[in-house]
C-alpha cells in the first residue's frame, strides 16, 4: 500500500507547503505549520464555459431592514446586536466548561416556543443533551436535537426540517466526505464551516458554530474561520468564579467589544443587570491605592474599581505587574508620572489590578490607574464617591475619551458625587447629582491625592 502523501498546512491562513518551515510562506506567522495528509480532489469534467453570474446596479438593490430574532436572553441579545439576523453565521468560543453549550441549549429553548431550531450535537449523545436539559429544568417540547458529525448528512437533515437556527457543537468535531483528513484538522475545519456558511446564506438559516479555543485562548483552526463568519464571540472568566462574560470580537451588525455579563447558576446562565455592581468591591472604610473608572465596552459603560499597590522593592528590577490592563501600558504611565508630576516609583514594586477579572484595553483607565498608584503610595485614600476616567498623554496632558455624557450619566445613577474627567469631556450643563472637576494635566489630577 502506497504511504499517503502529507502536506504542511497553516493553522493561521490554512496555506500549504510541501515541506515543514519555521515561518509559513503564505502569511509569515511563526511556527504555525502542523503536518496533515495530502487530500486527493476528484478530477473536474469541463464542460465548457459557466453560465456567468447576474451583474446588477447597486442602486438597483433593495436595502430591506430585517428584523432580528430575539433569543430571550437580553444580555446575549445585546451582544448580539439587538437580536439574530436571519442568515447569520456565529461563531462562539471559549474555554471547556465555561458555559457556552449551557447558554445556547437556553437559547434554543426559549426560541422553540416561536421559531423551529435545532440543536446538533457532535460531543455528546441526545440521552446527554436531554439530561442537561432536564438539569436546567429546560421546556424542550418543541426542541430538536441531532447526534451526528457528518455534515453531508447535517446539511440534509437540517434542510429537510428549515431551521431558523442551528447549532453545530462543535465545529470542530464535524467532518466532510469530501476529504479523508480527521475532524478537527484546518481542512476539515474551513471545508466544514465553508459548507455551513452557504447553506445560512442561500435558506436565511442562522448557523452557530461553538470553536474550541487553544491554550492561547484563541479559537482552535485555522484563522481564516473568523473571517468566514459573521460574528465572532468568545467566553471570559475564570471557571472557578460564577461570572461570564460574553465578548464581541467581530460582529458585522452590531457593535463590536460589546459584551455581555452572566451568572453561572445551578439553573444555568441569567443575565446580569447590573454588572457594575461586579467591579465594584465593597470597603468597610476608605482605602489607599483604590480607585474607580468609567470604562466603556461596546455601547455600555462599565464602572470597574482600580487597585493599585506600591511597595518598597527588595530586588535590583522593581517588578511591574498588573492584572487585566497592559503591562506595558503601566510602565509608560508611571514615566510620565514621574517626569511631569514630579513623583517617582523607580525604587518601588507596583501591582495594578482591575477588580472582577473585567480586562481593561481602552485607555480611557489612564487617569485612574495613576490616581491610585499616587494614593497608595502616599498612603492617603480616594474618596470613595469619586470617579474618574480620561487618558493620558506622553506630554502630561489629559486627553478626552469618546461618549463622557454617558460615563457621568452612569457614574450619577450609581451614587456617585464627584468626577474628575478631561476638561474637553466637560459637560455644557451642569449633570445633575455629580460634580465635575475638569483637569488638563496630570499635575491637577495629583492634587487631588492630599
Amino acid at each position: 500500500m502506497a504511504k499517503a502523501k502529507t502536506v504542511y498546512s497553516c493553522t493561521e491562513c490554512g496555506g500549504q507547503t510541501s515541506k515543514w518551515q519555521g515561518q509559513c510562506p503564505h502569511c509569515q506567522a511563526w511556527n504555525t505549520l502542523v503536518e496533515s495528509v495530502a487530500e486527493v480532489s476528484a478530477p473536474k469534467r469541463f464542460s465548457g464555459l459557466a453560465a456567468p453570474s447576474q451583474i446588477v446596479m447597486l442602486a438597483d438593490v433593495e436595502a430591506a431592514e430585517e428584523s432580528r430574532l430575539a433569543t430571550g436572553i437580553s444580555e446575549f441579545d445585546r451582544v448580539l446586536g439587538g437580536g439574530l439576523v436571519p442568515g447569520a453565521v456565529i461563531l462562539i468560543g471559549g474555554d471547556p466548561g465555561i458555559g457556552k453549550s449551557t447558554l445556547l441549549l437556553q437559547a434554543l429553548c426559549r426560541m422553540s416556543a416561536q421559531h423551529p431550531v435545532l440543536y446538533v450535537s457532535g460531543e455528546e449523545s441526545a440521552a446527554q443533551v436531554a439530561l442537561r436539559a432536564k438539569r436546567l429544568a429546560l421546556d424542550v417540547t418543541t426542541t430538536r436535537v441531532l447526534a451526528e458529525i457528518n455534515v453531508e448528512k447535517i446539511l440534509a437533515a437540517t434542510g429537510a426540517v428549515k431551521p431558523l437556527v442551528a447549532v453545530m457543537d462543535s465545529i470542530q468535531t464535524l467532518y466532510s466526505d469530501q476529504l479523508q483528513s480527521a475532524p478537527g484538522s484546518v481542512a476539515q475545519v474551513r471545508e466544514c464551516a465553508a459548507q455551513l456558511t452557504r447553506f445560512a446564506k442561500a435558506s436565511g438559516t442562522v448557523i452557530v458554530l461553538v470553536g474550541h479555543v487553544t491554550k492561547e485562548g484563541a479559537i482552535a483552526g485555522p484563522r481564516v474561520l473568523e473571517h468566514m463568519v459573521d460574528t465572532v464571540l468568545y467566553f471570559e472568566g475564570d471557571t472557578h468564579s460564577s461570572f461570564r462574560l460574553v465578548r464581541a470580537i467581530k460582529n458585522r451588525f452590531g457593535a463590536v467589544n460589546e459584551i455581555g455579563v452572566f451568572a453561572m447558576g445551578d439553573k444555568g446562565l441569567r443575565g446580569v443587570t447590573n454588572p457594575s455592581a461586579l467591579f465594584l468591591s465593597r470597603h468597610g472604610e476608605q482605602v489607599a491605592g483604590s480607585c474607580v473608572c468609567v470604562t466603556q465596552e461596546g455601547t455600555r459603560p462599565l464602572l470597574v474599581e482600580v487597585q493599585a499597590l506600591v511597595d518598597e522593592a527588595h530586588a535590583p528590577n522593581p517588578r511591574r505587574l498588573t492584572v487585566g490592563l497592559d503591562q506595558n501600558r503601566l510602565a509608560l504611565l508611571l514615566a510620565v508620572l514621574h517626569r511631569h508630576a514630579g513623583i517617582a516609583c523607580f525604587d518601588q514594586d507596583v501591582f495594578v489590578n482591575a477588580v472582577g477579572g473585567v480586562r481593561i484595553t481602552e485607555p480611557a483607565a489612564d487617569l485612574a490607574v495613576l490616581l491610585a498608584v499616587v494614593s497608595s503610595l502616599k498612603n492617603k485614600p480616594l474618596s470613595d464617591k469619586l470617579v474618574v476616567f480620561g487618558e493620558v498623554g506622553l506630554a502630561g496632558e489629559v486627553r478626552p475619551v469618546q461618549r463622557g455624557q454617558e460615563r457621568l450619566k452612569e457614574a450619577a445613577k450609581l451614587g456617585f458625587k464627584q468626577a474628575i474627567i478631561p476638561a474637553a469631556n466637560a459637560p455644557k450643563q451642569p449633570t445633575p447629582g455629580i460634580e465635575v472637576h475638569a483637569v488638563t494635566r496630570i499635575e491637577e489630577a495629583v492634587g487631588w491625592v492630599r
